[in-house]
């Protein structure tokens, strides 16, 4: 069976990389442009570096940014009403992953109709055209949204977040400027760094992993784990390098899949609103001592590419404890808590039932009972 890589039509790299929007926009042919992004950013001032570059240039914009950290259904909705009344024609995306996914799925009802039903994109939704052409500008450095096929929207009635994935929903140009980042406050660079680095990492023993996404995973490790803490110091250098880094990241597992950990987290912020590149961080090492048996050699990679010495010298046990080890470190240096008070004893059942139905979960390279993710839940406790 062929393998399948899929990535922008085109990307920006770099300080001043926005100043590409516009000319890109015209290229395309494009007149009404629906903006979104989140208040917050309206709020500092971020997405006005955007939106005066669209003023200047007399370019016709809405702006929706009714959309929440974990966007809803309801957030969905109402951009695609939103996008219906201005008569867009693109969206321009600017924000981290909740931004940009909440953009996918409004640009896929606008041209797939049939798909009106948020509930109805879960999982590789059958739709039939690319989505409303997206210019995705991120402004954090972790989700890597800007150039992956995925994206994930929170159903609160029945409290639980649902992954889609389509290839119809890739954004067409990414603007990965690390200026865009400059604001972003210490705890959110750090837990959606943590969320990049878990990309890269499940991406890399994923059951789908080959050649190819392998090298993009282990030099996305490398970078992250290079530049993770002086982005967290707001260290301008970090900042640029933790951009790269996720985004190579986003280039490999947006093609190969992830595994427990984001099946797991996913699961936790539906239930108690927990970050999701929290959750993440917070269960990298557990999912990593439990897919430790089935890893091969791929623990050393890890390893040496987080600055482990002298990894050729070790043992299998040991090479792979000193890579979940540095896995542990980095994430305690840059803030991230261990520990997940939010859960609750009565949950647990539905938590572990709700992991295993993720469309995260079958990409994981070991099987797991409900049982054995049932005590992944508890060491966060």
């Amino acid at each position: 069976m062929a393998n399948r890589f899929m990535l922008n039509e085109t990307s920006y790299h770099g300080h001043g990389a926005i100043a590409n929007v516009v000319p890109e926009i015209k290229s395309r042919g494009f007149k009404n442009v629906l903006v979104c992004t989140d208040a917050s950013l309206i709020k500092f001032g971020v997405s006005s570096k955007v939106t005066s570059l669209l003023d200047e240039a007399n370019i016709a914009y809405t702006v929706y940014s009714d959309i929440k950290p974990n966007p809803t259904i309801e957030n969905v909705l109402g951009g695609v009403e939103a996008a219906k009344a201005c008569h867009a024609d693109c969206i321009v995306a600017i924000g981290g992953g909740s931004s940009m996914d909440t953009a996918k799925a409004i640009g896929i009802i606008i041209t797939n109709p049939e798909f009106a039903d948020v509930r109805s994109l879960e999982g590789v939704a059958p739709t039939t055209k690319p989505c409303l052409p997206i210019i995705a500008v991120a402004t954090t450095a972790g989700t890597a949204a800007e150039v992956t096929i995925n994206y994930v929207i929170t159903d609160v009635e029945k409290k639980r977040k649902f992954v889609c994935v389509d290839p119809h929903d890739m954004p067409v140009v990414a603007i990965v400027d690390p200026d865009m980042m400059a604001s972003m406050p210490k705890g959110l660079t750090a837990s959606t760094g943590m969320d990049a680095l878990t990309h890269a990492i499940e991406g890399y023993i994923t059951r789908g992993a080959w050649e190819m996404s392998d090298m993009f995973h282990i030099k996305a490790i490398e970078i992250i784990s290079k530049n993770l803490r002086a982005a967290v110091a707001n260290d301008p250098d970090g900042r640029e390098g933790m951009a790269l880094g996720q985004y190579i990241a986003g280039m490999g597992f947006s093609n190969v899949g992830l595994g427990i950990d984001h099946a797991m987290a996913h699961t936790l912020s539906a239930y108690y609103d927990v970050p999701h590149g929290v959750a993440c961080a917070m269960l990298l090492p557990i999912a990593m001592e439990f897919n430790a048996e089935v890893s091969g050699e791929k623990y050393r990679d890890i390893a040496r590419v987080m600055g482990v010495k002298d990894v050729d010298s070790m043992s299998q046990e040991q090479y792979r404890k000193a890579a979940i080890d540095a896995v542990k470190q980095l994430s305690v240096d840059v803030g991230i808590p261990t520990k997940c008070e939010a859960i609750k004893e009565e949950d647990l059942d539905s938590l572990a039932s709700d992991a295993l139905k993720d469309a995260c979960y079958p990409g994981n390279p070991r099987e797991a009972t409900k049982e054995q993710v049932l005590e992944m839940f508890r060491r966060l406790m």
